[in-house]
């Protein structure tokens, strides 16, 4: 099954307020490698624009006023995602506000198999900080493009972050596997990590002399 990476923008936090989105960005995996097949736009979310989102991606009223509804993409990007998994990180949030503009337009809402980046996260590292700058952070991703949100940036960085909490890259101590390719602990044997040395009967005869000589000093002192 290919796979989607996904991120919204929106006009704020919740759509219990009437926030909306304005841009949503996908990147299509084919056995974890992004293919050339993107999908991105931004939207007219027919609403003013809250401050603090203004802050976080930097979209005002103006540059969106002129783009398209989501009622007008809405064929092309349920198309796009079809059928494919899709990886989200906080995806309670993007699929809230998603679900919302489609109930708007009488659409049914989301059911693709859905993996949260942010579980996966919180399942690896329990108590260390797991939002999308701190995981680039902790696996080396360059994220110095991520000035601001953006639906496909983020989604890019994303990708490289699913790729890496997924890999069974680091080392792990598997020894169960250890024992049965070094053949440890079979009946009757026993395997030993350091050299054996043999002794020769001339070293053997020394040996008993020098433990007869040092008996007797032991003794008469």
């Amino acid at each position: 099954m290919n796979e989607i990476v996904l991120d919204t923008e929106t006009t704020g936090l919740s759509v219990k307020d009437g926030h909306r989105i304005v841009e949503i960005g996908c990147i299509e995996l084919e056995n974890l490698i992004p293919t050339k097949n993107k999908f991105h736009c931004y939207l007219n979310p027919e609403r003013k624009v809250s401050e603090k989102a203004i802050e976080v991606h930097g979209y005002t009223d103006d540059f969106l006023s002129g783009k398209k509804k989501f009622s007008e993409v809405v064929d092309e990007f349920l198309s796009f995602i079809k059928g494919k998994r899709l990886i989200i990180h906080n995806a309670e949030f993007d699929l809230s506000h998603l679900n919302n503009e489609l109930k708007l337009i009488n659409k049914n809402k989301i059911e693709n198999e859905v993996i949260d980046t942010l579980t996966l996260a919180r399942d690896k590292f329990p108590g260390s900080l797991i939002n999308l700058d701190s995981l680039c952070k902790r696996y080396r991703i360059d994220n110095s493009k991520r000035a601001q949100h953006s639906a496909l940036i983020d989604c890019d960085l994303l990708a490289k972050v699913y790729i890496n909490l997924i890999d069974q890259k680091e080392p792990s101590l598997n020894f169960q596997n250890q024992d049965e390719k070094l053949n440890i602990l079979k009946k009757e044997e026993v395997l030993y990590f350091t050299k054996v040395i043999q002794i020769s009967e001339e070293e053997m005869k020394k040996h008993d002399e020098f433990l007869k000589i040092n008996l007797k000093k032991n003794y008469f002192n």
